[in-house]
Protein backbone atom coordinates (compact mmCIF):
# COMPACT_ATOMS: atom_id res chain seq x y z
CA UNK A 1 0.00 0.00 0.00
CA UNK A 2 1.65 3.29 -1.03
CA UNK A 3 0.00 6.62 0.02
CA UNK A 4 1.27 9.30 -2.91
CA UNK A 5 0.59 12.26 -1.07
CA UNK A 6 3.55 11.60 1.43
CA UNK A 7 5.90 10.66 -2.04
CA UNK A 8 5.84 14.24 -2.51
CA UNK A 9 6.54 15.52 1.20
CA UNK A 10 10.21 16.48 1.32
CA UNK A 11 9.74 14.26 4.67
CA UNK A 12 9.46 10.80 3.60
CA UNK A 13 12.62 9.69 3.83
CA UNK A 14 12.35 10.37 7.96
CA UNK A 15 12.03 7.57 9.98
CA UNK A 16 9.12 8.79 11.51
CA UNK A 17 7.48 9.02 8.04
CA UNK A 18 8.72 5.84 6.96
CA UNK A 19 7.88 3.99 10.28
CA UNK A 20 4.15 5.53 10.69
CA UNK A 21 3.65 4.58 6.95
CA UNK A 22 4.71 0.73 7.46
CA UNK A 23 2.56 0.50 10.48
CA UNK A 24 -0.33 2.30 8.70
CA UNK A 25 0.29 0.00 5.99
CA UNK A 26 0.28 -3.43 8.18
CA UNK A 27 -2.41 -2.58 10.50
CA UNK A 28 -5.15 -0.85 8.28
CA UNK A 29 -7.77 -3.34 7.12
CA UNK A 30 -7.49 -4.83 4.17
CA UNK A 31 -9.88 -3.49 1.43
CA UNK A 32 -11.12 -6.97 -0.01
CA UNK A 33 -14.50 -7.26 1.95
CA UNK A 34 -14.86 -3.33 0.16
CA UNK A 35 -13.97 -4.52 -3.50
CA UNK A 36 -15.91 -7.87 -2.92
CA UNK A 37 -18.97 -5.80 -2.02
CA UNK A 38 -18.36 -3.68 -5.20
CA UNK A 39 -17.31 -6.82 -7.37
CA UNK A 40 -21.47 -8.93 -6.26
CA UNK A 41 -23.20 -5.56 -7.09
CA UNK A 42 -21.77 -5.26 -10.64
CA UNK A 43 -22.96 -7.04 -13.18
CA UNK A 44 -21.32 -9.49 -15.44
CA UNK A 45 -21.79 -7.80 -18.79
CA UNK A 46 -20.40 -4.27 -17.40
CA UNK A 47 -17.14 -6.77 -16.08
CA UNK A 48 -16.81 -8.01 -19.37
CA UNK A 49 -17.84 -4.77 -21.20
CA UNK A 50 -14.97 -2.82 -18.73
CA UNK A 51 -11.96 -5.96 -18.84
CA UNK A 52 -12.31 -8.08 -22.46
CA UNK A 53 -11.25 -5.03 -24.72
CA UNK A 54 -8.18 -3.74 -22.50
CA UNK A 55 -6.89 -7.53 -21.58
CA UNK A 56 -7.04 -8.30 -25.51
CA UNK A 57 -5.67 -5.25 -26.56
CA UNK A 58 -2.72 -5.44 -24.06
CA UNK A 59 -2.07 -9.09 -25.48
CA UNK A 60 -3.20 -8.11 -28.86
CA UNK A 61 0.44 -9.36 -30.84
CA UNK A 62 0.70 -12.29 -28.11
CA UNK A 63 -2.73 -13.45 -28.91
CA UNK A 64 -2.16 -13.07 -32.84
CA UNK A 65 1.39 -14.59 -32.53
CA UNK A 66 -0.13 -17.79 -31.03
CA UNK A 67 1.27 -17.29 -27.49
CA UNK A 68 -2.37 -17.93 -25.83
CA UNK A 69 -3.13 -21.08 -28.34
CA UNK A 70 -2.70 -23.51 -25.96
CA UNK A 71 -5.34 -21.41 -23.36
CA UNK A 72 -7.78 -22.12 -25.61
CA UNK A 73 -10.97 -23.30 -23.95
CA UNK A 74 -9.51 -23.27 -20.72
CA UNK A 75 -10.56 -21.16 -17.55
CA UNK A 76 -8.47 -19.25 -14.97
CA UNK A 77 -8.86 -17.49 -12.01
CA UNK A 78 -7.16 -14.56 -10.37
CA UNK A 79 -8.49 -14.08 -6.71
CA UNK A 80 -7.85 -11.66 -4.17
CA UNK A 81 -7.33 -13.37 -0.50
CA UNK A 82 -10.24 -14.78 1.05
CA UNK A 83 -12.33 -15.33 -2.50
CA UNK A 84 -13.68 -12.03 -3.50
CA UNK A 85 -12.96 -10.11 -5.71
CA UNK A 86 -12.25 -12.46 -8.42
CA UNK A 87 -12.11 -12.97 -12.09
CA UNK A 88 -12.12 -15.82 -14.23
CA UNK A 89 -10.94 -15.70 -17.25
CA UNK A 90 -10.63 -17.96 -20.68
CA UNK A 91 -9.37 -17.58 -24.32
CA UNK A 92 -12.76 -18.60 -26.67
CA UNK A 93 -12.06 -17.93 -30.57
CA UNK A 94 -8.72 -16.41 -30.30
CA UNK A 95 -10.32 -13.18 -27.73
CA UNK A 96 -10.14 -13.44 -23.79
CA UNK A 97 -13.10 -13.34 -22.45
CA UNK A 98 -14.24 -12.53 -18.66
CA UNK A 99 -16.93 -15.49 -17.04
CA UNK A 100 -18.49 -16.67 -14.20
CA UNK A 101 -17.72 -19.23 -11.62
CA UNK A 102 -14.39 -20.95 -10.50
CA UNK A 103 -11.26 -21.66 -12.98
CA UNK A 104 -9.46 -24.84 -13.36
CA UNK A 105 -6.67 -23.10 -11.65
CA UNK A 106 -6.97 -20.37 -9.38
CA UNK A 107 -3.92 -17.86 -8.61
CA UNK A 108 -4.62 -16.31 -5.12
CA UNK A 109 -2.63 -13.37 -3.21
CA UNK A 110 -2.76 -9.63 -1.97
CA UNK A 111 -3.54 -6.62 -3.82
CA UNK A 112 -0.26 -5.88 -3.25
CA UNK A 113 1.53 -9.36 -4.60
CA UNK A 114 -1.12 -8.45 -8.18
CA UNK A 115 -0.27 -5.09 -8.23
CA UNK A 116 3.27 -5.72 -8.11
CA UNK A 117 2.52 -8.47 -10.57
CA UNK A 118 1.31 -6.40 -12.72
CA UNK A 119 3.90 -3.30 -12.80
CA UNK A 120 6.64 -6.29 -13.28
CA UNK A 121 8.40 -4.87 -10.24
CA UNK A 122 9.47 -8.37 -8.66
CA UNK A 123 10.34 -11.61 -10.75
CA UNK A 124 6.84 -13.55 -10.69
CA UNK A 125 9.07 -16.85 -9.42
CA UNK A 126 9.50 -14.69 -6.24
CA UNK A 127 6.17 -13.94 -5.66
CA UNK A 128 5.22 -17.38 -5.94
CA UNK A 129 8.55 -18.91 -3.59
CA UNK A 130 7.73 -15.88 -0.97
CA UNK A 131 3.92 -17.25 -1.20
CA UNK A 132 2.47 -13.92 -1.70
CA UNK A 133 0.62 -15.70 -5.01
CA UNK A 134 -0.62 -19.43 -4.69
CA UNK A 135 -1.54 -21.75 -7.81
CA UNK A 136 -4.39 -23.88 -6.68
CA UNK A 137 -6.47 -26.65 -9.20
CA UNK A 138 -4.38 -27.21 -12.15
CA UNK A 139 -1.08 -26.22 -11.61
CA UNK A 140 0.11 -27.24 -14.92
CA UNK A 141 -2.28 -24.50 -16.66
CA UNK A 142 -1.47 -22.00 -13.72
CA UNK A 143 2.09 -22.20 -14.20
CA UNK A 144 1.91 -22.01 -17.84
CA UNK A 145 0.11 -18.75 -17.61
CA UNK A 146 2.77 -17.53 -14.96
CA UNK A 147 5.74 -18.60 -17.61
CA UNK A 148 3.88 -16.91 -20.48
CA UNK A 149 2.68 -13.52 -18.92
CA UNK A 150 6.96 -13.63 -17.52
CA UNK A 151 7.85 -14.48 -21.21
CA UNK A 152 5.77 -11.72 -23.06
CA UNK A 153 6.63 -7.69 -23.05
CA UNK A 154 3.79 -6.06 -21.52
CA UNK A 155 2.76 -3.73 -18.68
CA UNK A 156 -0.02 -1.84 -17.11
CA UNK A 157 0.23 2.03 -15.99
CA UNK A 158 -2.41 1.14 -13.02
CA UNK A 159 -2.97 4.49 -10.82
CA UNK A 160 -1.61 4.97 -7.33
CA UNK A 161 -4.35 3.40 -4.65
CA UNK A 162 -4.16 4.70 -1.02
Amino acid sequence: MTFPLFATLPLRNSPLVSDTLALLTEYLPSPSPLLGTIDRAIPMPVKQLLAEEPLNRIFAAAIADGEFDDFEGRRIRLELNGGQPGITFGLWAGRLRVLEGPGEATIRGSLSAFKTLAKRQQDPDQLFFQRRLVIEGDTELGLALKNLLDSLEWGLKLPELP
